[in-house]
């Protein structure tokens, strides 16, 4: 982002009232605000209640998700590995040319790889922890693939979900042979990234699909991990991909954890934004159509650290039209940081309010522009 008192001064007037349209993304041009969504974003959707999808009539080729994220004014689009593989491990070279051709047709840049070792019924026991030594190097191979297509691509980030690796029960698996899988494979991601000039993250959620604990239930623990690899590798390799809705699952203060992060030295790879009720499910619902104090200090926390990277959309609204979906969500998230821009504004107002101990004088400095502007 580019924050500078010049403009910061100049909000107010510049982009007063709700932005939307042209208004919205001069608004994120000129403060170089990022933003993305991912391809999935974009339609169809399933779940196990209606497993032939809310949008069965929609094209939900990788061309048609492409147009439906350019349509919706966004400029970033995240992609998962997947689509740029035949059966097993052969890349498929058509479509990663085919793509690159769609993006610079649509005005789109390519942001982050997310590696999806939870979709096919192979990884149903695990993927670099599963107990069986040959399905975890075929997933390492994944991981390392991911990070050549990602540079092949032009994304700058891949990030890995480790979407069915946990236990679903008590004494169902070895937790310490399944953590010290888990470290080697990121470990050997992370000297990829190192090698690819990229940067890696690793996701955390706390359950789901593993109904127990995923074997990363939060985004300190991958913070420690990230920590200790850099340490070891002795630079910053490995980073988190931070989900406001996974923060939410286990009921910890989101800005926080951003802060956290950052006085670990340990990268974010990517914000994921959407939306979860506290301590409920991975909803991924619209960003902003919740607790907008909770969003705006999630914000703060990002742009008082000096984040320079993508925010993305990681949302599925069943029963929205897809375009819309992400249109809503870029506004959301558009005027919510305008809302935060104006209270880093009065950071120094804001800061003394604190250092008073006084929680009145701190509502005070911010609830007009959380509540009016």
């Amino acid at each position: 982002m580019k924050i500078k008192e010049s403009l910061l001064e100049k909000i107010e007037e510049k982009y007063p009232g709700y932005l939307k349209g042209e208004k919205l993304d001069k608004f994120l041009e000129e403060f170089d605000i990022k933003f993305a969504a991912g391809h999935w974003a974009a339609g169809d959707f399933l779940d196990r209640f209606a497993t032939d999808g809310y949008w069965p009539e929609l094209d939900s080729s990788l061309e048609s998700q492409i147009e439906r994220v350019a349509y919706a004014g966004i400029k970033g689009i995240e992609f998962h590995d997947y689509l740029f593989l035949k059966k097993g491990l052969e890349v498929d070279e058509d479509t990663i040319i085919r793509t690159k051709e769609l993006l610079e047709k649509h005005d789109l840049i390519p942001t982050t790889m997310g590696i999806n070792m939870f979709t096919d019924p192979k990884w149903k026991f695990g993927s670099v922890t599963n107990p069986n030594k040959e399905i975890r190097e075929e997933a390492l191979q994944r991981i390392i693939l991911a990070a050549d297509i990602a540079k092949e691509i032009g994304c700058q980030a891949f990030s890995f979900w480790p979407g069915q690796d946990g236990w679903d029960y008590n004494l169902d698996s070895n937790y310490q042979k399944k953590f010290n899988w888990f470290y080697e494979a990121v470990f050997e991601a992370s000297k990829r990234a190192k090698e690819l000039g990229l940067k890696f993250g690793v996701e955390a959620k706390l359950k789901e699909p593993k109904e127990g604990n995923m074997i990363i239930p939060t985004t300190h623990l991958a913070g420690w991990i990230a920590y200790k690899i850099n340490k070891e590798l002795g630079g910053q390799y490995m980073g988190v991909t931070i989900d406001y809705g996974h923060e939410q699952m286990y009921g910890v203060e989101p800005a926080f954890t951003v802060y956290v992060l950052h006085e670990m030295n340990v990268p974010i790879a990517n914000f994921h934004v959407n939306t979860a009720k506290l301590r409920s499910n991975d909803e991924d619902r619209i960003f902003g159509t919740g607790d907008i104090w909770r969003f705006i200090d999630y914000l703060y926390a990002s742009v008082d650290i000096g984040y320079n990277g993508w925010f993305a959309e990681d949302q599925f609204t069943y029963r929205m039209n897809p375009i819309d979906a992400m249109r809503l969500s870029k506004e959301m998230f558009g005027n919510l940081m305008k809302k935060t821009l104006l209270i880093y504004a009065r950071r120094k107002e804001l800061e003394e309010a604190r250092q008073s101990n006084d929680q009145a004088k701190v509502i005070d400095v911010i609830k007009e522009i959380i509540l009016y502007k």
